[in-house]
């Protein structure tokens, strides 16, 4: 029996293993958010402080997702998240310990919170990658989305669940149970024999790498443009969980049920959005949806802010999950489809650092200026806000196509000269930089055409890991150009061909198409190594005068 679109990648046996463990991580994380926020304003009943325990969930992520990206594409994944998962759940039951002895107070409640956090951070870009993993490209987008759905069942569950629990067992139960969730991905990871790949060249070391991602995101345009998208997006929409405790406590004068289900229907909203994306998918482009699902949460935060009675909030917190979700998983997947996996999971912490950094930025603004201001302003002002920002990202396009190579264009690719028999050992030890040019014979009536496609040249060989790139005009001949860059070092030269894909190379093949006459190798010159230089010193006195 075929399967409904919207759930189609559920017939992947790994997603469903890794969707249901997510699901249960999910609940338990929302029964530490719920539960924080709630006891953070006993502790401490003000918007700042209660907007720093968001920050402090998040703060980590924007401070360690690189590195934690980078580690992921090097090391085994499997291994790396049953031990960032091991960290948060020490993490989750110390707090839990701590609180239900009753020795939590305001600073320790956002220690842990950070600790936890920090497990976060380290986690969540391997786990994107692993997820992309487990589903062919076709069914990546939808698999995204199912991700956002499972997050908000757990979401429209765990919050109400969390209030029911801090009203019969305090706020301790909550931790407690979340850290008895991290168990679940940790049996999940221990059941699953993940197939190691024995990589052909030496593997990354962790600041090249870092180094690497950072390029291939500054030279991937879909890349930009998404991260853009979302920060513009979460920026705003970071009012809500800055301030919605205090709104319920103080605004509608309510208690932590309501709290847990006004959260919970913005998981109700999060799920109808994900059933829907199929459809929606068909009649808008990506950037389209990304636009209309900010406007949808915008509508819902002015309704929260002008909410004198719970249904009226609960309205716009249903609007608010629907226009979360979609933005969300629509920009994610374009960044996630923008990226191959020898770099996936720096390009999504990447990417996750920008929505974080939006996140922890909208989160200490919206918080202190509802202080200042007061609540229903801040978020009326955080709507109108976030209405203008997805305005004008909108030019930041998200529906890139990627063209397909033709193999014959590709053997129109001359292969580099090969290395000298006498400098095949000082190649193979070398460290240092490897300049590369390539020369071109082009027609005058074509340059414009031909700087066209070496602008799009540049950013193929800053995604394949150049250093530098600059195109040279020969001054003595009209028709003479030079296109020359540099990388790190000869593995990472080596590497430049694994890392671009057939789009790639067609882009080349037209470059060298312009090129009059028989195509001309790529020459490659090696950085001389100090020591080499301090040698011919030595020996330059006893040179003839």
């Amino acid at each position: 029996m075929q399967l409904p679109s919207a759930i189609a990648p559920l017939r992947h046996k790994l997603f469903r293993l890794l969707w249901t463990t997510n699901l249960v991580v999910s609940m338990g994380v929302w029964l530490q958010n719920t539960g924080a926020g709630w006891l953070m304003t006993s502790l401490a009943p003000n918007a700042l402080m209660v907007s720093m325990v968001q920050m402090a969930t998040i703060l980590p992520i924007f401070l360690l997702a690189l590195p934690a990206g980078a580690l992921a594409d090097i090391v085994d994944r499997r291994l790396f998240i049953m031990i960032t998962q091991s960290w948060m759940l020490l993490a989750a039951a110390g707090l839990a310990a701590l609180t239900y002895l009753g020795l939590t107070d305001a600073w320790l409640l956002l220690g842990f919170t950070f600790a936890i956090g920090l497990g976060q951070a380290m986690n969540n870009p391997a786990w994107g990658s692993v997820m992309a993993e487990s589903v062919p490209r076709h069914d990546l987008v939808q698999a995204i989305t199912l991700n956002g759905i499972g997050f908000n069942l757990a979401r429209a569950v765990g919050p109400a669940l969390a209030g029911a629990l801090v009203l019969a067992g305090g706020p301790a139960l909550a931790f407690g149970l979340n850290a008895v969730s991290y168990l679940a991905v940790i049996i999940a990871l221990l059941s699953w024999h993940r197939r190691k790949r024995v990589p052909a060249l030496p593997r990354e070391h962790l600041g090249g790498a870092m180094r690497a991602g950072i390029r291939f995101v500054r030279h991937t345009p879909i890349m930009r443009a998404a991260i853009l998208r979302t920060t513009c997006f979460f920026f705003a929409g970071a009012a809500p969980w800055a301030m919605l405790p205090l709104i319920v406590r103080q605004q509608l004068r309510m208690d932590a049920g309501t709290y847990g289900m006004l959260l919970g229907l913005m998981g109700v909203g999060g799920v109808t959005a994900g059933l829907m994306l199929p459809q929606v998918r068909t009649r808008l482009s990506r950037g389209n949806t990304v636009y209309f699902a900010g406007v949808i949460s915008c509508v819902g935060m002015a309704l929260v802010a002008a909410a004198a009675h719970w249904l009226v909030a609960a309205v716009g917190m249903v609007l608010f999950g629907i226009g979360w979700v979609a933005a969300s998983a629509v920009a994610q997947g374009a960044a996630q489809m923008a990226a191959p996996p020898w770099v996936r999971s720096r390009a999504l912490a990447i990417y996750q650092i920008g929505f974080n950094f939006a996140m922890v930025m909208g989160t200490f603004f919206w918080g202190w200026l509802g202080t200042q201001i007061g609540l229903a302003p801040a978020m009326f002002a955080a709507a109108l806000t976030g209405l203008a920002l997805c305005t004008l990202a909108r030019r930041a396009d998200i529906d890139g196509t990627t063209a397909v190579a033709q193999p014959s264009a590709l053997d129109t690719l001359p292969p580099p000269e090969a290395v000298d028999p006498e400098l095949v050992e000082v190649v193979t030890e070398a460290r240092g930089r490897v300049m590369e040019w390539q020369k071109y014979r082009i027609d005058p009536e074509l340059h414009d055409v031909f700087l066209a496609t070496m602008a799009e040249v540049r950013d193929i060989r800053g995604r394949a890991g150049a250093v530098g790139w600059q195109l040279y005009e020969d001054i003595a001949h009209a028709d003479g150009w030079v296109e020359v860059w540099t990388v790190e070092n000869w593995t990472d030269h080596l590497r430049e061909a694994t890392r671009m894909n057939a789009a790639d190379h067609a882009v080349l093949a037209r470059a060298m198409s312009y090129h009059r006459g028989e195509p001309i190798a790529l020459s490659r010159y090696l950085a001389v190594a100090p020591h080499r230089l301090r040698s011919t010193e030595r020996s330059g006195d006893e040179r003839p005068t």
